[in-house]
């Protein structure tokens, strides 16, 4: 079979899945490394954390255009070059020779760590459709949601071989095969008929027409802040295994194992439900599993005299599988809003997504993470902000019905005055 006619979904599932992982990677795998990274360059627990928002706050600046780049060159060009760039910036972390060196590597991991997400997404919906679209984002979903878990202990068991240093060369070596595997078995799903101007004013113009659309913002604030709700514990994870539950840094998963459980579980339920079950009902029960959490989470935070596993980090399981149950759909709902744009809807959706978990992570981590009371009050008050856009985009979407009903009505009752004889 020709490369031109070759499925171009033959080894999406694996890829997506592959560059999903990257984000996951990033952030939790230097957890382990935090107090010989503090200790080598002599920075104290707030300079630490400024390795995640750095991170996170250049992802979401840069994941503007990763979409929009590739709705004007191709989804598989952005992907390699961002993914050969990412390559170059773990090399430099592995051998910064200063923390500030350091952090800049990880500035520029963060503008090109977006990109497989977020144009992914994209190709996602270039090649499928209904059910099966839902179905493979769940696929992949199901994956980004054990890397998570597994970012942390492969981080710890790296700290064995080469210190902190060993997590960044582990990095470069993962990109660099993923670039490879990317430039040789993902096919172009954006041909060139279909692509976009890559300038200046049509992308603003692109992105005031997204922000002006009102049933967009309901469906990204849904989507952003029910995960950051479960990214608060994850930024806070240092905290809640040292601090409150005091473990060592083989602790990690008992944190982790539970959340990634709960995304795992959440994901493989959407994509069996998906045809079957509506996406308003597949959310509402993502938000009834998420909100169960929240009171679970409060209650035992309350009743506990000293926190304490697995008890502590288990409601956590059920919080991740209702965030990954709600996901696909909303995410969905979001790229169906501009079929022509979906690559710019994306980056929109995912730099909102990331300012958020900036947030999260620079000041609501550090300003909660001091009990776990704090922690689950947070998660709870963001999964009700979640809550609250959901029932906005469904109060919008029942309002644009009832208007389209009462239009139809007219045309019909204009249509038969006109028929009837003078």
């Amino acid at each position: 079979m020709s490369p031109a006619t070759r499925d171009p979904r033959r080894h999406l599932p694996l890829l997506l899945a592959a560059l999903s992982m990257i984000g996951p990677f990033s952030i939790d795998a230097i957890f382990p490394g935090f107090p010989d990274i503090g200790r080598e360059f002599s920075v104290g627990d707030v300079a630490l954390q400024q390795l995640l928002s750095v991170y996170l706050l250049a992802y979401a600046a840069m994941s503007l255009f990763h979409g929009a780049l590739s709705d004007a060159y191709g989804r598989k060009p952005v992907i390699v070059i961002a993914m050969a760039l990412y390559t170059v910036a773990s090399l430099g972390a592995a051998m910064a020779p200063s923390f500030a060196f350091l952090l800049g590597c990880r500035v520029l991991q963060g503008l090109c760590g977006g990109a497989g997400i977020v144009v992914g997404r994209a190709v996602v919906r270039d090649t499928m459709h209904g059910e099966e679209a839902q179905r493979m984002m769940s696929k992949v979903m199901m994956i980004f949601g054990v890397a998570p878990a597994i970012a942390p202990i492969v981080g710890a068991w790296l700290l064995g071989i080469d210190g902190w240093r060993g997590i960044f060369w582990a990095l470069s070596g993962f990109t660099l095969l993923l670039t490879f595997s990317v430039w040789t078995f993902l096919m172009e799903s954006h041909p060139v008929e279909k692509r976009t101007v890559f300038r200046p004013r049509p992308l603003l113009a692109g992105y005031l027409r997204i922000g002006r659309d009102l049933p967009f913002w309901p469906l990204a604030i849904s989507s952003s802040v029910n995960f950051s709700g479960l990214f608060l514990y994850v930024a806070s994870a240092p905290q809640v295994i040292r601090n409150h539950l005091h473990l060592g840094v083989d602790g990690f998963p008992w944190l982790f194992v539970p959340v990634v459980t709960g995304m795992v579980s959440g994901a493989f339920i959407s994509g069996r439900v998906a045809g079957r079950v509506s996406a308003a009902n597949t959310v509402t029960w993502g938000y009834v599993a998420m909100l169960s959490s929240c009171a679970i989470s409060l209650v035992l935070s309350m009743t506990m005299d000293t926190p304490r596993v697995p008890w502590s980090t288990l409601p956590l399981a059920l919080y991740g599988c209702g965030v990954q149950l709600a996901f696909p759909t909303l995410t969905l709902l979001l790229l169906d809003r501009f079929p022509e744009q979906r690559g710019g809807v994306s980056s929109v959706q995912a730099f909102f997504s990331l300012l958020v978990t900036a947030l999260v992570a620079g000041v609501l981590s550090p300003a909660l993470s001091g009990s776990m009371l704090t922690l689950a009050l947070g998660a709870t008050a963001m999964c009700a902000i979640g809550l609250g856009g959901w029932g906005w985009y469904i109060y919008l979407e029942r309002r644009r019905l009832a208007s389209a009903k009462a239009a139809a009505a007219t045309n019909v009752v204009a249509q038969i005055e006109r028929n009837e004889p003078g």
